[in-house]
């Protein structure tokens, strides 16, 4: 089985602001993980802190 997570994050940006809000992103993220039995199949939108959609995740089969 594999995880795949995809964030974009904005390049304009200064890096700091990526670093952070790609850390956010990741905490929450992972918080949220023990609600999902984490099977392939399984997955949800990743949302930044101004709760815009970023990006996704799911679980895949190996």
């Amino acid at each position: 089985m594999k995880f795949v997570l995809e964030v974009t994050v904005d390049e304009d940006s200064p890096a700091q602001d990526r670093a952070g809000e790609l850390g956010r992103i990741l905490r929450y993220w992972g918080g949220n993980l023990h609600h999902y039995a984490l099977e392939p199949g399984d997955g949800a939108a990743v949302h930044d802190s101004a709760y815009q959609e970023v990006g996704a995740w799911r679980v895949v089969a190996s």
